[in-house]
């Protein structure tokens, strides 16, 4: 039991150095592999978090678009749910077609359909959720 919790003081502080040598970029390429081995034990911890990072994206499927507010929000809803019948679940800017608007309605059946709309507020295409862009 008592050789654990020496080991784990022994450990912090050359943890500690470690991480000092990295984000001072310490060390050079020539040495000899304990510090080395670090930097790659390292770089790979890092690429892990930027790995969940894009993984989380590609969840999202997209970037984040901008979402509308104020009267613009208002009447972009009004807009589309004229056209389409049912309740909006988001109203945003559209990042695809910059200076469009998008509003997504889900219909009394179910299904969702995303209207664009200019900034005249007029119905401009329309894409059924799981299907193509279908203009009109």
């Amino acid at each position: 039991m008592r050789v654990l919790p020496r080991r784990a003081l022994l450990a912090a502080p050359a943890a500690v150095m470690m991480f000092a040598l990295v984000a001072c970029g310490g060390g050079s390429d020539s040495d000899s592999g304990s510090s080395n081995a670090a930097g790659t034990q390292q770089s790979a911890q890092g690429a892990g978090g930027a790995q969940a990072a894009g993984e989380a994206e590609d969840e999202a499927g997209e970037e984040k678009e901008t979402p509308l507010t104020g009267e613009v929000k208002q009447k972009a809803e009004a807009a589309a749910l004229a056209k389409f019948p049912g309740t909006v679940v988001k109203s945003e800017e559209d990042r695809e077609k910059p200076g469009m608007l998008a509003v997504e309605v889900k219909k009394a059946d179910g299904t969702s359909v995303e209207v664009y709309l200019d900034k005249s507020y007029n119905v401009t295409g329309t894409k059924q959720e799981g299907t193509e862009e279908n203009e009109g």
